[in-house]
């Protein structure tokens, strides 16, 4: 039991942070979120 969860929370972590999205330039969803708050700070210093 101990290895299944350690494995599905191994897939999950790939799943939020590394995998890569082609829909968004083949990055990763920690580099989209990132972008995006750098993005949004950005706007916020505009106004």
């Amino acid at each position: 039991m101990r290895e299944v969860e350690w494995e599905t929370l191994r897939w999950v972590d790939w799943y939020n942070n590394r995998r890569l999205l082609s829909t968004i330039g083949y990055i990763t969803p920690a580099e989209a979120e990132e972008a995006f708050y750098e993005n949004l700070a950005a706007l916020d210093k505009a106004v």
